[in-house]
């Protein structure tokens, strides 16, 4: 298998694929993962809670294992044939968790921030540089903001310092027009590499990564069997095969990662990585995929619709960090449901 790559991977399932497991991975998982994940050659792995450093929490579900234990486990497992990567969301994560990770040996630093709010970020981008780590800009929610806006938010994350900047499809609400239309627009307009990250909730993650590449991104995110949040993102082994298809180099050995899939991944999964109907309405109504599992209880805790929540949380324009939302949310439509019972 060659090294020569057109993209370069970054596998998320042991960052993103914490929410699909209710954060609770295990030190062996996450190094039977990592390990598995290494040999197949991908370059970068991502290894923290859900929502990133620091992320185990009341409001955003804490894990079962201190997030460093995992980093440390990855690095360990995968023995310099990767590089770890690690999310940050500033706000929730602070430049004491970086500094730990950067000290386990973490050698990349994704900063992530709302599509709009790339002004957040400066010192946590400074910072991770200032660390010898390899430093990404993560617009989420990219579908928010018109192109124009999108541009000016990633020159913004260039002049901090990021040597890559990502169009993240948080919802899996864009389609591959708007992914071509976003990514051109980077490229144009910046001198740093393009990333892509998307989610699957419209079964559009595959066609949307591809979009992306095909414009120019050379940065893509993939997680092992679909697993992330919602209805997980675009998954790994499928898309080196559709990449060897497409003739795009990847340097990732296709019959290793399968088989980290299917004989590593796959058994610990309580259910299958799939497109649920509240899933759907994520990416329906263009809402935060780490909301679902959120919106579900509160469902049930209320005696309403789960969709109905999510929607009207799309209709609210609610982005990640409002989790709170959800229960507001759920209790107003509760009570006006009882309100109609009551005529």
């Amino acid at each position: 298998m060659t090294n020569e790559r057109d993209i370069l991977i970054t596998e998320v399932a042991l960052r993103d694929g914490s929410h699909a497991v209710n954060h609770q991975f295990t030190v062996e998982q996450v190094r039977d993962i990592a390990k598995g994940v290494a040999e197949a050659n991908i370059p970068y792995i991502e290894v923290a809670h859900g929502d990133g450093l620091a992320g185990s929490s009341l409001q955003y579900g804490f894990s079962k294992v201190d997030e460093m234990e995992l980093i440390e486990a990855a690095v360990d497992a995968v023995d310099g044939k990767s590089k770890v990567a690690v999310l940050l969301l500033p706000g929730i994560g602070t430049l004491t968790e970086l500094k730990q990770a950067a000290d386990l040996g973490v050698k990349m630093a994704r900063i992530a921030t709302h599509v709009t709010e790339a002004d957040v970020a400066p010192q946590h981008i400074a910072y991770a540089k200032e660390l010898g780590l390899e430093t990404v800009g993560f617009l989420m929610m990219s579908h928010m903001a018109p192109v124009e806006k999108l541009v000016e938010q990633a020159k913004l994350m260039e002049s901090y310092g990021a040597d890559t900047v990502y169009v993240v499809d948080s919802a899996g609400y864009l389609v591959p027009d708007q992914v071509t239309e976003r990514i051109h627009a980077l490229k144009e307009s910046l001198g740093v590499n393009i990333g892509f990250h998307g989610h699957n909730n419209l079964s559009l993650a595959m066609a949307n990564t591809l979009a992306a590449i095909n414009a120019g991104a050379t940065r893509i995110d993939g997680s092992i069997r679909c697993l992330g949040a919602g209805a997980g993102n675009t998954q790994t082994e499928v898309l080196i095969a559709a990449c060897e298809r497409f003739g795009i180099k990847t340097g990732v050995d296709l019959y290793k990662i399968m088989d980290v899939a299917e004989d590593v991944v796959a058994p610990m999964l309580q259910v299958p990585q799939e497109i649920t109907r509240d899933s759907l309405t994520l990416g329906y109504a263009g809402v935060y995929s780490s909301f679902a599992l959120h919106a579900k209880r509160a469902a049930e805790k209320f005696g309403v619709d789960s969709r109905d929540i999510l929607i009207e949380l799309g209709n609210r324009k609610v982005v990640g960090g409002q989790e709170d939302m959800i229960i507001d949310v759920a209790s107003e439509l509760a009570k006006a449901k009882s309100a109609v019972a009551a005529k």
